[in-house]
């Protein structure tokens, strides 16, 4: 095979495994309680304390409105609150509840457990070989887009 079809070949295998594993998480998130706008939200929040809801979107990749929405769909389901901040009336932190922290503490292991299926066909050296050169290709990615 020539070089330029290997490269091809590559990219073609990348893109599908990529849009295979994207499928098998969707799935996943159809038999919980919250969808993956949802969870992307609730793992910052879980992981990094509260947030200015103003400061989500960026960091979610997710858009005001959608933020916005999210975040009152997860207040319905007792898993969020709204403070607002003492210092600038502006704001308003996102904050967990106890039973939003108790949610995701189960959620984030079923999250791991399936990743580690996912990559149950790799040994450890070969997951790690594969870290980088999926780093190398979003880097180099990222730098043609300047």
């Amino acid at each position: 095979m020539e070089e330029k079809d290997v490269r091809i070949k590559a990219f073609t295998v990348f893109m599908k495994s990529s849009k295979s594993v994207e499928k098998l998480i969707k799935q996943d998130f159809l038999k919980k309680e919250i969808n993956l706008n949802e969870y992307a939200v609730m793992e910052l929040i879980y992981h990094r304390g509260d947030q200015p809801i103003q400061s989500i979107g960026k960091r979610v990749l997710m858009g005001g409105g959608s933020i916005t929405y999210v975040i009152d769909k997860l207040e319905d389901k007792g898993f969020l609150y709204r403070r607002p901040c003492e210092k600038d009336r502006r704001k308003m932190f996102a904050c967990i509840t106890e039973e939003g922290k108790q949610y995701m503490k189960k959620r984030v292991k079923e999250q791991e457990s399936l990743i580690n299926t996912i990559f149950g066909e790799m040994n450890d050296k070969e997951v790690k070989e594969a870290i980088e050169l999926f780093k190398q290709i979003g880097v180099h990615a990222e730098s043609l887009l300047k």
